[in-house]
């Protein structure tokens, strides 16, 4: 089974989008909360809380169900 990028249920602050990425690229959690602060204050903030949102929107959680693809009838 592939691994896939979800958000964590279990090690989570605000939505789990850190502790996700952490367990997919196998990686402790608050290295990547300490990457991401970082590079949001060098980019005046703005940039990494909006991509932090659009992640939370787009990644489903840890266990959720993807949406099953359409298949077209012949």
């Amino acid at each position: 089974m592939a691994k896939k990028l979800t958000r964590s249920t279990s090690d989570r602050w605000i939505a789990g989008i850190c502790g996700g990425i952490g367990e997919y690229l196998e990686i402790d959690p608050n290295v990547i909360r300490m990457i991401w602060v970082v590079l949001s204050v060098l980019t005046t903030v703005f940039p990494g809380v909006l991509i932090y949102i659009l992640l939370w929107i787009i990644l489903p959680e840890q266990g959720q169900a993807r949406p099953v693809e359409a298949t077209a009838e012949v």
